[in-house]
């Protein structure tokens, strides 16, 4: 069972800032912005260059409540704005093998990333 799946599970204790039938969506323990939000898909899907076509209605799920949480953030604007991000392996910095979007907003990001 991954770290995310005891979360969703409420066997580890996490700040919750978003939740549906899809997805929970919870603070990041080591943020790298003022906002850093992990928005987690329920089904566990390890990575997401493991997707399916199955998938594809959970995966589409994650991207609408990024927009949700990022209007409840009050960073949907296009001054200030936020960053999705989505890692796939070790180099990309993957830690935990259950599929993830990152959010991050709250101050000027850089390009490219890095």
């Amino acid at each position: 069972m991954t770290l995310f799946e005891k979360i969703i599970a409420r066997d580890i204790p996490a700040d919750i800032v978003y939740e549906d039938e899809a997805c929970i969506a919870i603070n990041d323990i080591n943020p790298q912005a003022p906002h850093h939000v992990l928005i987690i898909p329920r089904k566990v899907i390890p990575r997401v260059g493991d997707a399916a076509a199955e998938d594809q209605a959970a995966l589409g799920a994650l991207l609408l409540a990024a927009g949700k949480i990022a209007r409840q953030l009050g960073v949907i604007d296009t001054t200030s704005g936020f960053r999705l991000v989505i890692n796939h392996g070790h180099d990309a910095g993957e830690t935990v093998p259950h599929m993830h979007v990152h959010l991050l907003a709250g101050r000027g990001l850089e390009w490219p990333p890095g």
